[in-house]
């Protein structure tokens, strides 16, 4: 292995896909994935035992999700590259996951020249933001609408949005508040009301930009 070599733990709950990524990881030449996880516990030792250049993480993984890997690596403040490669691209995912302290963010329908370059990117302590993810934020930072008030949530509507925050599901957030999946979606109806948003990315932008979250409550 060359001392140039970027060496990468992988981090992805479906093994066909870890095997698809390692493989146009491989052809390049510089890149070489030295260890593959299946869950967050697993990620977080294998990240703390071997110390590597870069970690690719999932966000939706058993245990624990990337977003808490990511909490956990720079809480220890390992010279770790981290670079979210997933499918979910709307909710608070990428809100949650930028604040967390990842280097990049780019969807699994990028292109691989795209997602290598990425790697290569993040290694170099450069920012990667997929230009898909990026056209979004900048549409929701553009703000409501000056003529239309924002109506206060309802203390039961800031917990919820507050777990939203943590990119938590409906699901989730449902066995945090002991209420049904129903009942939260209703709770993110009226949200999204109030604050004239249609995505919970919006909400929760929305939200910090009012000063009713702060990026460090949101993270809590």
């Amino acid at each position: 292995m060359s001392a140039n070599t970027i060496r990468v733990i992988l981090a992805d709950d479906h093994a066909v896909v870890r095997k698809g990524i390692r493989e146009f990881f491989t052809e390049p030449g510089d890149i070489d994935v030295i260890a593959e996880a299946g869950d967050g516990d697993e990620a977080i030792r294998l990240i703390d035992q071997l110390r590597p250049d870069v970690a690719v993480l999932d966000i939706q993984m058993p245990k624990r999700s990337g977003i808490d890997v990511c909490r956990h690596v720079r809480a220890q403040r390992w010279p770790v590259g981290i670079l979210i490669l997933t499918a979910y691209d709307d909710d608070p995912y990428v809100l949650a996951v930028l604040q967390a302290g990842a280097n990049g963010y780019v969807l699994k329908t990028a292109d691989a020249d795209d997602i290598i370059q990425a790697v290569r990117d993040v290694h170099e302590g450069k920012s990667v933001l997929d230009p898909n993810i990026a056209r979004k934020l900048m549409t929701q930072l553009a703000g409501p609408s000056v003529d239309r008030p924002i109506e206060s949530l309802t203390p039961r509507e800031m917990d919820v949005l507050k777990l939203a925050a943590h990119g938590y599901t409906n699901k989730a957030i449902g066995a945090q508040l002991n209420v049904s999946d129903r009942t939260v979606q209703g709770h993110l109806a009226n949200i999204f009301g109030k604050l004239h948003v249609a995505t919970r990315t919006e909400a929760v932008m929305r939200a910090v930009s009012l000063g009713w979250l702060s990026p460090g409550n949101t993270l809590e």
